[in-house]
């Protein structure tokens, strides 16, 4: 790689970057790089090895100065791309009903919500902001609430803390998925240099009412609409709550939505409870990860608490702990507290409208646990699998509710992320908080825990059990035997796996199901690289490439039946055999591992 190679790309930037900031840093990269200094020009490379690619959902990275970094040159670029797709799709409703711009508590999420905001309303564009950080889901409500022409939302979730994101929503409230996200991708590319891109200076803007805060009454509006998905409204409201919304933007609205449903006695983290981007207690404020719940789950078992309530840092997300017996912390799986609100909603909320005749709806990704579609199938409820990305989850539900008039009652996939009703189409740790809550507080007052609705879900529906293996195969040679490997299992599909025969496999590329028998049918489901095997008995495995990753992927969930009378370590015990089984019979099959 050349000097000029490194500097040229850089130097071009630099001459168009707006922000006085990364301007500095990049100099001085650029001047360490022609000095000689070591490893810099190795570093310049790759904060210009391209521009951030604009995902289905947005763009997300590392801050700092350059292409492929998040700043605000790029925000600027990105909001220009925007800003044409919408003027040329929307016209005159992108000018009258305007853009939600939301925003975390992030490193410069502030600054790039206000460089979004005037960017637009030099478009033309109305803007409305956000007064200040607010959680994912409140922007996902104001763009259905306020009936916007799209919205944006300033987050990187729960990455860690040195990310920045930048969200989009479509007019339906849900995140973008095709042909918006290639169409903006495109108007992107197309955009003028940062420094070129026309913004109204903020007071201008407010002044002539292109950029406008959300309304006052905003937030009330949407604890009023997820008061509304409430099931219950008995139970034991004085069980004992230990929250943290991990230095996020959750701690005062869940506790006030956690109020208004009657939960009095919530204590927050106090170290973790005030919004703070440099997420001092936590290296990954994502409550997945081992030690990030440990405050809250010391705090628990100070308390005596009955539910540890955890939200990543913008709210989408939800993590639950629940005492057990012998008084300690053990943290639910996605999966477990997917099955949990379905199935509450499901056989707790009687039928709407229609009565019994009703058509309900609930969804989940492809990579989340079949025990959902179990419990649907035997209450007659209509059940899908999507890709993942609630993107799918929430543009499906609605394609369904239009063609046959179903009620969407819940959504999940296995990464703590929920959804319930149509009040916000997208993953919401808020409502999913207030209901979960409740339904633990309906079986307090019958002297039962989550643990033990747990364990009755596995002795109705069998014991479903999860598990993952991932494959590294790094380089082009990798690349090559990954595909290799998936080009295998589609030629030549399985009868058997383990021993266990092999009812139906689902090629998401084809967007085919094929039975053992033969007889074919078409997904409806966006093509993706993935492969599905159904075998005898409810266990299924998937297998795919990782998106991001040099990594092959196998997903494994088993199924086990639990007599009415047998412990529950014992289904268990054996639900871990099969699942190890068949994860060593599948990686044989795949010629891996």
């Amino acid at each position: 790689m050349s000097h000029d190679f490194v500097l040229e790309p850089a130097e071009r930037w630099l001459a168009h970057d707006p922000d006085p900031e990364t301007q500095g840093e990049l100099r001085r990269l650029i001047d360490a790089a022609q000095a000689g200094e070591e490893g810099v020009r190795a570093e310049l490379a790759e904060r210009f090895a391209g521009p951030l690619e604009f995902g289905t959902a947005g763009i997300r990275g590392v801050l700092g100065a350059g292409e492929s970094r998040m700043n605000r040159a790029v925000i600027l670029r990105t909001t220009a791309g925007l800003a044409r797709h919408l003027l040329a799709t929307l016209g005159d409703k992108a000018r009258s009903a305007g853009v939600v711009v939301g925003h975390d508590a992030r490193r410069m999420s502030r600054e790039f919500a206000e460089d979004t905001a005037c960017a637009l309303a030099a478009a033309g564009i109305p803007a409305h902001l956000a007064p200040g950080p607010c959680p994912t889901p409140i922007a996902a409500f104001a763009v259905g609430h306020l009936g916007a022409a799209a919205g944006v939302m300033v987050t990187a979730s729960h990455n860690p803390p040195e990310y920045n994101g930048y969200k989009v929503y479509w007019d339906n409230a849900a995140q973008i998925i095709p042909p918006h996200d290639t169409g903006i991708a495109t108007a992107i590319d197309a955009a003028p240099p940062a420094d070129q891109v026309p913004r109204l200076p903020l007071d201008e803007a407010r002044q002539r009412g292109l950029v406008r805060d959300f309304p006052a009454d905003l937030e009330q509006a949407y604890l009023r609409a997820i008061r509304g998905l409430s099931v219950r409204s008995d139970g034991d409201r004085g069980l004992g709550i230990v929250y943290t919304p991990l230095h996020g933007v959750g701690d005062r609205l869940v506790r006030e939505a956690l109020a208004q449903a009657g939960f009095t006695r919530v204590t927050s983290v106090p170290e973790q409870a005030e919004p703070d981007g440099a997420f001092p207690t936590v290296a990954f404020p994502n409550p997945e990860e081992k030690g990030v719940m440990d405050l809250a789950l010391a705090l628990a078992k100070k308390e005596g608490a009955d539910l540890v309530l955890a939200n990543d840092p913008d709210v989408d997300r939800l993590a639950v702990a629940v005492r057990r017996p012998d008084g300690e912390y053990v943290q639910l799986t996605g999966n477990q507290l997917g099955v949990l609100l379905g199935h509450y909603l499901l056989t707790e909320r009687r039928a709407q409208g229609g009565g019994a005749k009703e058509r309900r709806l609930v969804l989940a990704s492809c990579v989340s646990t079949p025990m959902l579609g179990a419990i649907a199938a035997a209450l007659g409820v209509h059940y899908e699998e999507t890709l993942t990305g609630f993107k799918w989850i929430a543009n499906r539900a609605m394609d369904i509710e239009r063609s046959t008039g179903a009620r969407f009652v819940f959504g999940f996939e296995e990464a703590l992320g929920y959804t319930i009703g149509p009040v916000v189409r997208d993953k919401d740790g808020i409502s999913a908080a207030v209901v979960l809550a409740e339904l633990a507080a309906v079986r307090k007052a019958e002297g039962k825990t989550l643990l033990d609705e747990l364990q009755a879900l596995a002795r109705t529906y069998g014991l479903y059990m999860s598990g993952q293996r991932s494959y590294t195969l790094r380089g082009v040679d990798g690349g090559e035997r990954i595909t290799a490997i998936m080009a295998a299992l589609r030629k030549s599909p399985p009868a058997e796996i383990g021993g266990i025969p092999v009812v139906a496999w689902r090629d998401f590329e084809a967007r085919t199901r094929t039975l053992s028998d033969g007889t074919t049918a078409t997904l409806v489901l966006p093509p993706s690289n993935v492969l599905v095997y159904e075998l005898d008995g409810g266990s299924r495995i998937i297998a795919r490439p990782s998106g991001t990753e040099p990594k092959i992927k196998f997903y494994f969930d088993v199924r086990e039946g639990v007599a009415a009378d047998e412990p529950m370590a014992e289904a268990e015990a054996r639900a871990v055999a099969r699942l190890d089984a068949l994860a060593r019979a599948f990686a044989a099959l795949a010629g891996i591992g």
